[in-house]
């Protein structure tokens, strides 16, 4: 299941075929023989030959092309099992940064330069002056085929992405800020189960937002963070604030993995990455000073540095350098205790401030209401200016009128017409939302953008929703999803096939 074989209609460049590996979380045993735990880290070294005409890369500190083409990788920092990756395919590279470059299929190779030009250096830059050093050498970045199912995977040295981060016009680079965030959380200091997952995850979420904040200011990270808390809300909704899954220590019983299979990757929700980010932002709050807790980020990080950890050994750590904190006794405050915090599931009894978003906010909130009304003010649409917006104000306007839809007669169509930085854009994340609001208001005129899209890509977060929404919709729409699905199948990673064909009612497993 680790090991991918991609056809070529699954790749960019659909004339050669392509192999990658995915080993997070407890995958990679099918294709090394392993400790397959993130508590035990180890150097490595790895021989490949390919075929003639093919690379192959590795998530390595150190690589050399020998001769029949035979390539000759070693890692010289110890990490855990799960960030040992491998491809194998027609792909080039081109730099991007003094310790940066861009991998890719030639066809997209010239898109990644462009995009990603100069953008790295300066997160890795505002990272190493929050985090400390970093220690990997290289932060290079590998543009895998569309048909890759995720958004991203940390691979030290070498993080894969999906190509929807080729907006073309670099409103989507803000993403890589996240990969880049786990080269300290996560990559440098790990998880030692996945039962607490969001020790990798929480930390990243909050090193991401710390890292925004300088680049892109307050108000811009607060509504990023506000997308996030909808998308917490969202699952919590559709699960149960009670679910076991729901709280920040899952557990994973050992002999229930064994015998029943329970995939670790089975407990991935949004509850490790949010009320993770929302525990570190009350450990933060709890400080009461951001300079002193971006020196204990530091410290953390110096000290844990090479290890895997777990949620005891941070909170641990966490008092003894707040002693002042822990003769207070901060960690049983009632109703905040940190053992609730790990051990009971549900919504995060602490929420830090995004206030400062509301400046972002307010005038798409207002916008998505001018758009809903039955008799269109178009004087006071058209006096909001939204070409200054950047990608996650637009996502913030169309999630509202994907809430208020279906809008009246007529008014997406106007919509339409009067935004083609919207309707017409490659940001992926823009065109998820607007083909969602297309087909919540049956506007039949613009099918072929959801076709266009579900072709382009077979990422899962952007897959699966608008499979779901055409399957919940009119005799249209449920005819279009069919249509798609039996064209794409094909090019799409056997997992998301099997998840599409259970929402179209075709079995498969979700």
């Amino acid at each position: 299941p680790q090991v991918c074989w991609l056809s070529p209609e699954q790749t960019a460049g659909k004339q050669k075929p392509y192999m990658y590996t995915q080993g997070q979380a407890v995958l990679n045993r099918s294709f090394f023989p392993c400790f397959d735990t993130p508590s035990v880290k180890f150097t490595y070294s790895a021989t490949v030959k390919v075929p003639e005409g093919f690379t192959a890369v590795m998530s390595a500190t150190t690589w050399e092309k020998q001769k029949d083409n035979t390539f000759v990788f070693k890692m010289s920092q110890p990490i855990p099992s799960y960030l040992i990756a491998l491809v194998v395919g027609d792909i080039v590279s081109a730099d991007v940064g003094p310790r940066s470059r861009v991998w890719a299929e030639p066809c997209l190779i010239e898109a990644a330069k462009k995009e990603y030009d100069g953008v790295i250096e300066e997160f890795l830059v505002v990272g190493e002056k929050l985090f400390g050093p970093y220690v990997w050498g290289r932060y290079d970045i590998l543009f895998m085929p569309p048909s890759f199912p995720f958004g991203g995977m940390e691979n030290p040295c070498l993080t894969f992405v999906t190509p929807c981060l080729l907006a073309g016009d670099r409103s989507l680079v803000d993403v890589i800020i996240h990969e880049i965030s786990h080269s300290w959380f996560g990559n440098l200091v790990t998880n030692a189960t996945w039962g607490e997952f969001w020790l990798n995850e929480g930390f990243t979420m909050y090193a991401q937002r710390r890292i925004s904040t300088e680049v892109y200011g307050l108000p811009y990270t607060c509504l990023e963070a506000a997308t996030g808390r909808a998308l917490l809300r969202q699952h919590m909704d559709a699960t149960g604030e009670d679910h076991p899954l729901n709280k920040l220590r899952v557990v994973i019983e050992p002999g229930f993995c064994l015998f029943l299979g329970i995939n670790p990757d089975d407990t991935y929700n949004e509850t490790p990455y949010e009320k993770g980010y929302c525990f570190v932002s009350y450990l933060a709050h709890l400080v009461g000073d951001q300079s002193k807790f971006d020196a204990f980020l530091q410290a953390y990080v110096n000290r844990f540095k090479f290890q895997s950890i777990t949620a005891d050994d941070t909170l641990g750590f966490f008092l003894e350098y707040f002693p002042e904190l822990k003769e207070k006794g901060v960690d049983s405050i009632p109703g905040f205790e940190f053992d609730r915090w790990l051990n009971t599931p549900g919504w995060p009894p602490y929420l830090p401030d995004l206030s400062p978003g509301q400046q972002l906010m307010r005038p798409a909130d207002e916008l998505a209401e001018l758009w809903a009304a039955d008799g269109l003010n178009m004087e006071a649409i058209e006096a909001v200016d939204i070409t200054g917006w950047r990608t996650y104000q637009l996502v913030y306007f169309l999630d509202q009128v994907l809430q208020k839809s279906p809008l009246p007669e007529g008014n997406v169509k106007r919509l339409s017409k009067m935004y083609p930085k919207i309707s017409k854009a490659q940001n992926a994340e823009l065109r998820l939302r607007w083909c969602q609001i297309v087909l919540k208001n049956n506007l039949e005129a613009e099918y072929s953008k959801v076709k266009d899209f579900l072709h382009s890509q077979g990422k899962q977060k952007y897959t699966l929703p608008l499979y779901r929404a055409m399957w919940g919709g009119s005799e249209a729409t449920r005819a279009l999803a069919m249509e798609t699905f039996s064209a794409t199948a094909p090019q799409l990673h056997v997992n998301v096939q099997n998840y599409v064909k259970k929402i179209l009612g075709l079995g498969g497993a979700e």
